[in-house]
């Protein structure tokens, strides 16, 4: 089983998108933090079965909501580096990789 193992910057990420989900209706910001849990799980399990992204990472795409989980397998680790909405800047991840 492979560890998830997480930038810094993903909490803040979520955190944002969670209250901007809350304000629209009250719960729904729930059901995005749900997803993006089953998304980890779904991407430990079958790590390979996402779409190549630039630089050696992959891209999970969320079924509910406009977002990509941007993430980077590395030996027995799953690296995330950020949870990206799919239509707004998304290229802001790479300047995580310095």
């Amino acid at each position: 089983m492979q560890n998830l193992r997480f930038h810094p910057d993903v909490a803040t990420d979520i955190k944002h998108s969670y209250r901007w989900y809350e304000e629209q209706n009250a719960g729904l910001g729930e059901d995005f933090i749900e997803e993006i849990e089953n998304s980890y799980q779904a991407i430990i399990d079958f790590p390979k079965a996402w779409a190549p992204f630039p630089y050696g990472f992959r891209r999970y795409l969320l079924s509910r909501f406009p977002y990509s989980i941007i993430y980077k397998i590395e030996e027995d680790t799953i690296y995330i580096v950020a949870i990206m909405h799919n239509s707004r800047k998304p290229g802001f991840w790479l300047e995580r990789l310095t």
